[in-house]
């Protein structure tokens, strides 16, 4: 799962959670819980905050709504999906935009510069996740210039820098790395300007760097064509920083990349990296393109006559194994047969728990007490489009307690079954709009003990719009 809060498009500032599911290659919003001190569910609306995931929670801190830049703290449960405002301690970092923050194993955080409105920074904050106290790390030695619209990224036991602006200069293209993080090395912090052998990006800010097995990757970002220049110019290209060659490389695509863009976000999954948004100096992209190796089995389904353009193949220097399931395990129910025939490369029974409704006994057995003595005449699936029959006529308040589990699971399958017959129709071109509105408030509940009350009049109109669709 892909979690994207927050943003900014055409001057509306968003707080909204949208989820994107990659197993099954849909969008879901999740119906979000947690009261802030504003009386308001989740943080307020933002873009250029800085967010950090640990299991599974995902903890926002800063961003900027309008001119004014945020110090409110928040978490994420994504079991859930109820948002914590929380009340943090120790040296508390003032309201900021355009930091960059990362995740340091499984308990601590560490947030590097920003901007304050007034002035550009290099500070450096721990915060421990558990205590909810936060520690400004004193260092000494020679120092980044301060700035923002930077990258920072955990790499074994260090933080490395990598471009951003600030200071009134040009934008910058340095690489630093920061040790003194992991209390049990027991190292002095320091700063150290790195520069290797190769190829590297150049100066740059608002770009994404990801780490995927031996390898992290940069990815567009903006910058200038000299001291000179009032103009930006953004990029598409992708550039390597090899961990056991220790050098910068350049990854060559055989064929077109994405439009040149900066404040995206790149995702690392399994060997592929995924990427969402961005802006490219006019407008904001709402598309998404998978980043892989030539011979993953995304590539060769976009090669095929029936397949979808959802993105285009591209070669990657990641070593790491391919996730899809080998062509010898056996999908038996039907829409793994249609997800089959339309070469969609996806597991036939996800992690949500979705089953086929063949197998659906709970379903079948209450559809068969629906028709009663008309149940022995008709097959199951007659039966269960009976059940569905009733389901689109009923109201909320008709529905029974004993209902609800099986009317869920049905709500789930109706889902994937009309995002894959979407994914048939629709023409290229037109497929990522199509797919992007698509989104489904309860299609991540894992089980009917999770919806409150005031959930089933909801689920149920848009369990209504899927058996219309």
């Amino acid at each position: 799962m892909v979690v994207v809060f927050g943003g900014l498009v055409d001057r509306r500032f968003l707080n909204d959670v949208t989820v994107y599911d990659s197993e099954n290659k849909l969008w879901f919003t999740p119906e979000c819980t947690g009261i802030g001190s504003d009386g308001q569910v989740g943080p307020s609306p933002r873009a250029f905050h800085v967010v950090a995931a640990i299991d599974c929670h995902m903890f926002v801190f800063g961003g900027r709504f309008g001119n004014k830049r945020l110090g409110d703290f928040w978490m994420l449960d994504t079991d859930i999906w109820q948002w914590s405002e929380l009340t943090s301690y120790g040296d508390l970092p003032s309201p900021r935009d355009f930091a960059a923050a990362s995740a340091i194993g499984n308990r601590k955080i560490v947030m590097y510069g920003g901007w304050d409105g007034k002035k550009w920074l290099s500070d450096v904050y721990i915060l421990d996740t558990i205590s909810l106290e936060w520690t400004e790390l004193s260092i000494s030695g020679s120092l980044p210039s301060p700035r923002c619209g930077h990258s920072a990224i955990m790499v074994e036991k260090r933080l490395l820098v990598f471009g951003g602006r600030g200071g009134g200069g040009p934008i910058m293209g340095d690489l630093w790395a920061l040790k003194g993080l992991i209390e049990e090395e027991n190292e002095t912090p320091g700063w150290t300007q790195l520069k290797l052998p190769g190829q590297p990006p150049s100066p740059r800010c608002g770009h994404s760097i990801t780490s995927g097995g031996h390898i992290l990757l940069v990815f567009g970002g903006h910058g200038t064509s000299g001291w000179l220049s009032r103009y930006d110019i953004y990029h598409n290209d992708c550039i390597v920083l090899d961990r056991l060659s220790v050098q910068w490389k350049r990854l060559t695509t055989i064929n077109e990349p994405p439009p040149a863009r900066a404040y995206h976000s790149m995702t690392c999954i399994g060997s592929r990296y995924l990427l969402f948004g961005g802006f490219d100096g006019k407008s904001t992209y709402g598309d998404m393109w998978w980043l892989v190796q030539e011979d993953d089995p995304i590539a060769k389904r976009l090669s095929a006559p029936s397949s979808l353009s959802e993105s285009k193949p591209v070669p990657s220097s990641n070593d790491s194994p391919p996730l899809e399931p080998k062509g010898s395990q056996k999908e038996e129910n039907p829409i793994a047969e249609l997800q089959k025939r339309l070469q969609i490369l996806v597991s036939p029974v996800p992690k949500l728990g979705f089953i086929d409704e063949s197998v659906d006994a709970e379903l079948i057995d209450l559809s068969s007490r629906l028709l009663g003595e008309k149940a022995s005449s008709n097959d199951p699936s007659e039966c269960i489009q009976a059940l569905r029959d009733h389901w689109g006529k009923s109201t909320a308040n008709s529905i029974k307690l004993k209902e609800l589990a099986p009317l869920l699971r049905d709500y789930q399958r109706l889902v994937i079954r009309q995002h894959i017959e979407t994914m048939a129709s629709e023409s290229p071109s037109t497929l990522a709009s199509s797919l992007t509105k698509q989104i489904y408030r309860f299609y991540h509940v894992k089980n009917a003990s999770q919806l409150r009350v005031d959930d089933i009049p909801k689920l149920l109109s848009e369990y209504k719009q899927l058996l219309s669709g």
